[in-house]
């Protein structure tokens, strides 16, 4: 089951944009966002593929939820496992509806139960399923009663499930918050850069002047100012960049509970501040 999109599309039209800022923009104010936008858009399926896997994964632990209710009362009605699981593969389960269906064919087929539920668990690739899942496996070899278990499972990830949308919750506010202190770095990069850093120039080159040193011959043009010497446009870049990366992946820990869940934020915050302050600073 493939569930990447083809990236040539966006590939072609990242190349495109790319090619109209080289050759239209270069050296002006315009071309590093354009080349930013273009690089952005030439990975950007696989960007949306990884976004997307995510979101599937959290489908998937829900209707899992809604799969193992299914089955538990079909179990405590007398029936047993292999016949609950046939019944309930004829339930929509939204994401999970192909494996679900994947483990009612290997039942009739007449592949073990403790073999399918190991399938099961690998096909979904899904942390919690495989966790359940080893759980379900070792009460049956031990010979545990099934349906017990596959309550305690059922009732595990509720509260998992539950614990994970409070705490994103609660952290609704801090995600604005980081947003909002992020923007507020940029914006005094940009004025560092704009305003603050020139003047401190023009006064450097005064005192220098006023001593007897000869600061205009040294710099030979008007704009090679102390501060264009230093380069200090690329050492802000890399703030920002470098704010932007840890900001978003501590905003996904404390919302997702995850570093990797981070990346999103962090992907946002480095293109949209790199935009922001090659836009402004030229």
């Amino acid at each position: 089951m493939n569930h990447e999109n083809k990236p040539y599309a966006t590939m072609i039209l990242g190349m495109f944009v790319i090619a109209i800022a080289i050759l239209l923009f270069y050296q002006t104010r315009w071309f590093k966002p354009l080349l930013v936008i273009g690089i952005l858009l030439f990975f950007s399926s696989y960007i949306l593929n990884f976004f997307r896997e995510n979101k599937r994964q959290k489908e998937i632990e829900v209707k899992f939820l809604e799969f193992s209710r299914n089955l538990v009362e079909k179990v405590k009605t007398g029936i047993p496992i292999p016949k609950a699981i046939l019944q309930v593969a004829d339930i929509d389960f939204g994401a999970l509806t192909p494996y679900v269906k994947k483990l009612a064919y290997q039942i009739e087929w007449g592949i073990p139960l403790r073999e399918a539920f190991t399938i099961f668990a690998n096909d979904t690739n899904n942390t919690v399923i495989k966790r359940s899942m080893s759980i379900v496996i070792e009460a049956e070899q031990s010979g545990g009663n099934i349906t017990d278990v596959l309550q305690a499972v059922t009732d595990s990830v509720l509260q998992i499930k539950k614990i994970k949308d409070e705490r994103r919750s609660n952290t609704y506010t801090q995600t604005i918050q980081g947003y909002f202190v992020f923007f507020i770095f940029i914006g005094i990069m940009i004025m560092l850069q704009i305003y603050l850093i020139p003047q401190l120039g023009d006064i450097t080159s005064s005192v220098l002047t006023g001593v007897g040193g000869d600061f205009e011959a040294y710099t030979q043009t008007p704009k090679a100012t102390l501060p264009s010497v230093l380069n200090l446009n690329s050492i802000f870049i890399w703030l920002v960049v470098i704010q932007g990366f840890f900001a978003g992946i501590m905003i996904g820990k404390f919302a997702e509970g995850e570093l990797k869940m981070g990346l999103k934020h962090s992907l946002i915050l480095i293109v949209v501040g790199y935009i922001i302050i090659s836009t402004f600073t030229g």
